[in-house]
C-alpha cells in the first residue's frame, strides 16, 4: 500500500467532524499516515482490559484514545480559530510551509 500524503501532523489542533465525538477539539497525539489515522487527545476514548504484569500487578480496565480516520477531522487554525482545508505556500527562502485556507496565515512556525 502506497503512503498517502496527510496535511496533519503531531502537535496540530483539530477539530472532529462526525461521529458520536462531533465537535470535540483536541491535539494530534499520534499521526499514522501508512493507515490514514490520527489519534487525538481526549476523543474516541476505548476500555482496554489490561492483564496484571510485573509494571502494573493490579490489571485492570484502562481508558485511551483510539486511532480515527484523518478524514473525519479537520485543522483548526491558530491564528483564526477556525475549522480550515490545508494551502500549501513557498516562503521567501523556497521552503513549503502549511497555511490556512481562510486567513492566509502560516500553520507552521
Amino acid at each position: 500500500m502506497t503512503q498517502k500524503k496527510m496535511g496533519i501532523r503531531r502537535g496540530d489542533r483539530v477539530v472532529v467532524l462526525s461521529g458520536k465525538d462531533k465537535g470535540k477539539k483536541g491535539k494530534v497525539i499520534l499521526a499514522l499516515p501508512d493507515k490514514g489515522r490520527v489519534k487525538v487527545e481526549g476523543v474516541n476514548m476505548i476500555k482496554k482490559h489490561a492483564k496484571p504484569t510485573q509494571k502494573v500487578p493490579q490489571g485492570g480496565i484502562r481508558e485511551m484514545e483510539a486511532a480515527l480516520p484523518v478524514s473525519k477531522v479537520m485543522l483548526l487554525c491558530p491564528a483564526c480559530n477556525k475549522p480550515t482545508r490545508i494551502a500549501n505556500k513557498l516562503t521567501a527562502e523556497g521552503r513549503r510551509i502549511r497555511a490556512c485556507k481562510k486567513c492566509g496565515e502560516a500553520v507552521d512556525k
